[in-house]
């Protein structure tokens, strides 16, 4: 009976262990994603406020398809800026929830999901631009140019900063990935069981 009662005692403090630490893992995966998110807000809000003031201040000392660069930057970075200032603002609410492995691995697919659509969205900005440009090119357009080569430029930087986001955030998503993939759940000699796999 005694041996019954450490057997349990030891069973208990493993398992209220392992919960322990795959909590405080999850949790520490949950600060790792909303980190990288603040931190590449952070980026954008820089890259948006530069090409705001670099753009503004150009557009008013060149002519010609440069004026028309300069002002669709200024123009396009005001969205980069409010998109940055409305992830930074959802970072308060993310970081008042509670995190479990599958509120984690649903918050990194949907992040995912969404950085890939914005890879298809940067894909035909960059798309939209060479035709501008063409088209300015063979009327002899300069806005067309001008915007042409912005959309480029814009859509150049997008694409590389969602592509280089969606590979910090698929590291944290294939961890996850792995340690659901070590839970299992069978019949034990007291019915139901959660196994976990080292």
């Amino acid at each position: 009976m005694i041996s019954k009662r450490l057997w349990m005692s030891f069973f208990g403090i493993i398992s209220a262990f392992m919960a322990h630490s795959q909590t405080s893992e999850q949790d520490s995966i949950a600060r790792e994603r909303i980190k990288l998110v603040k931190n590449n807000m952070y980026v954008l809000g820089a890259w948006a406020g530069a090409n705001i003031i670099q753009g503004t201040i150009s557009a008013s000392n060149t002519n010609g398809s440069e004026h028309y660069l300069h002002q669709m930057n200024a123009y396009w970075n005001t969205v980069n800026l409010a998109i940055a200032g409305v992830g930074l603002l959802g970072i308060r609410k993310q970081l008042k929830q509670e995190h479990s492995l599958n509120s984690n691995l649903r918050a990194q697919h949907q992040l995912e999901k969404i950085l890939l659509l914005n890879t298809g969205l940067d894909l035909a900005y960059i798309a939209t631009g060479l035709y501008l440009k063409e088209r300015g090119t063979r009327l002899n357009n300069d806005r067309n140019k001008g915007y042409g080569n912005s959309l480029l430029l814009q859509g150049g930087f997008l694409l590389i900063f969602d592509l280089i986001q969606y590979g910090q955030h698929r590291r944290n998503t294939k961890w996850l990935e792995e340690q659901q993939g070590k839970l299992e759940l069978g019949l034990g000699g007291n019915g139901l069981a959660l196994h976990y796999r080292f």
